[in-house]
């Protein structure tokens, strides 16, 4: 892992990538954000040494590097989730990249199903905490602490100093969002009544199938993260629908403005 890593960063940095204020990874039909982006470079996934190509759909498998305001940001349009098949090894991959490129910051945000009723689809929710219900840890095996610690703090896993900022920028731009926790489960399939139901019991608000290796993988390496969820579909108890990817990409899609505006003030905003 420690010589690919390093292998990608020299290519990366080789080809102008260097310190990025503000590492983005960017979920489901939330890929426009990077419209906000002055763009200097931008390099499909296939083109990267070491890196695994998105096969979902939505995900388009680029990587950006440009400004918003003064701050240098590196966006991955398009994730790598375990469900594809992909080791967790290499689904966390770009994590690791984007530490040793000098990214200190880590914004996340993802697409999920609200198992609180007092959410609505396309309520944006500051992610506070995380449940992880992933079959497959990220820092499973033999630890090499040129990476980080063999035991991780995760008391706070998502930086209450940026959450508060966000609900400050929410507040300024008159834009709602919720906050709550998000619970991470494998995938590919959507949760049945009785998983979402079982998720609300757990203690969660919104459950999806993303975010929480990328986010554990940066507090190995000492990265403060910030995350965000797009309710794109409802699991509330009576009230449990059909849904497919293209309906969660559609709702998605109706908070990109909102998402986008936030975002692009949060990384502005000394």
């Amino acid at each position: 892992m420690w010589d690919k890593v390093q292998e990608t960063v020299k290519f990366l940095k080789d080809k102008g990538i260097t310190k990025p204020d503000y590492g983005i990874i960017l979920g489901t039909g939330l890929g426009n954000l990077v419209d906000k982006i002055t763009i200097e470079i931008k390099i499909p996934y296939g083109e990267i040494p070491n890196f695994p190509v998105s096969t979902v759909q939505g995900h388009s498998g680029e990587l950006i590097f440009g400004t918003i305001g003064t701050k240098k940001v590196v966006a991955m349009k398009g994730r790598f989730h375990f469900y594809e098949g992909w080791t967790m090894e290499q689904t966390v991959f770009p994590v690791r990249v984007m530490k040793f490129l000098g990214v200190d910051n880590l914004i996340v945000s993802n697409a999920s199903g609200g198992v609180n009723p007092a959410f609505k689809v396309g309520d944006i929710m500051l992610i506070t905490d995380h449940i992880n219900f992933m079959p497959e840890h990220p820092l499973r095996g033999k630890n090499d602490e040129r990476f980080g610690p063999r035991f991780v703090d995760m008391h706070e896993a998502y930086s209450k100093k940026m959450i508060a900022k966000m609900e400050g920028i929410a507040e300024k731009l008159n834009i709602s969002v919720q906050k709550g926790i998000y619970l991470a489960l494998q995938g590919p399939t959507f949760e049945t009544p009785a998983e979402y139901k079982m998720v609300k019991i757990l203690g969660a608000d919104a459950v999806g199938m993303s975010t929480v290796p990328e986010v554990i993988v940066a507090k190995h390496m000492g990265m403060t993260c910030f995350g965000l969820s797009v309710i794109t579909d409802l699991g509330v108890e009576g009230i449990v629908e059909a849904v497919s990817h293209e309906e969660v990409q559609k709702a998605a899609k109706g908070s990109e403005k909102n998402i986008g505006n936030l975002v692009e003030e949060f990384i502005k905003t000394v």
